[in-house]
């Protein structure tokens, strides 16, 4: 058997164990609601401003929400992980054939699947809001591809983390060091044109802008700038390839010191 089939098998493990839970389930639906809610209204009046693009700010937030929905909720990945070690289901899949990068693989698969149904949510609310998205049905498949991207970097960063730690401390405080900052040093929420020159700066470097620019170049734009999307998927796919990387040699690290 492939990664892929070994990694669907863990992806619909992990489904079931979602759907058992439908509280969470209907909680990580609304969450995001409220996020462009709340942020569309509450900058609402910054689109007004010299420099900044047209289309009002729901349709320029949108691509931000999802991108930061994708991140969120895959930095926690480390945590179920850390649950799978304390009831011994890790070490039964370990003495298993499956492979090691598709237990990683079958988690950003489920995580995949919800941020497309959030992302589809998302830009319908953003839609009735009076948003208007110029890419169409390219541009929102553009936005599920660079955050499905983004949150496999930074699960594998988490289950790479809880491998090596175990601690949930250390996994909860790896996220709060990594998810806000990287949300604000990026243009999720104002354009770089009205960033303070540092942040503008740093935001050039960060996956989590990556994903950003080329969702929302693929969105907004009337005639997006392939090259600029295409640059910045293919930073979006390295930095993915080595934090499952990361992630994969954490478990033998982890079966050599138990």
């Amino acid at each position: 058997m492939t990664v892929l089939s070994h990694g669907l098998h863990i992806a619909g493990r992990h489904t079931k164990a979602l759907i058992r839970q439908p509280w969470y389930v209907l909680a990580s639906l609304i969450q995001p609601l409220i996020w462009l809610l709340l942020f569309g209204q509450l900058f609402r009046e910054v689109s007004t401003l010299p420099g900044f693009p047209t289309g009002g700010y729901i349709a320029y937030v949108t691509p931000g929400v999802v991108v930061m929905t994708a991140m969120f909720a895959n930095s926690w990945n480390g945590m179920s992980l850390l649950d799978d070690m304390d009831s011994g289901v890790l070490d039964r899949f370990l003495a298993s054939p499956v492979r090691r990068s598709a237990i990683l693989t079958g988690v950003t698969i489920q995580q995949t699947v919800s941020v497309a149904i959030q992302s589809l949510v998302l830009v319908a609310l953003a839609l009735v809001l009076g948003a208007r998205f110029e890419g169409g049905i390219g541009g929102v498949a553009i936005l599920i591809a660079v955050s499905a991207l983004l949150g496999a970097g930074f699960g594998g960063i988490s289950m790479g983390t809880a491998l090596a730690v175990r601690q949930r401390e250390s996994v909860i405080g790896m996220n709060q060091l990594l998810v806000l900052p990287g949300v604000f040093l990026s243009t999720a929420f104002m354009p770089s044109t009205l960033l303070p020159g540092w942040i503008a700066n740093v935001a050039r470097y960060n996956p989590v802008n990556w994903a950003v620019v080329a969702s929302q170049e693929a969105m907004l734009a009337t005639d997006p700038d392939w090259p600029i999307i295409m640059v910045r998927t293919g930073f979006l796919a390295l930095f993915s390839i080595a934090a499952v990387l990361l992630g994969t040699g954490s478990f033998r690290n982890y079966q050599r010191s138990t």
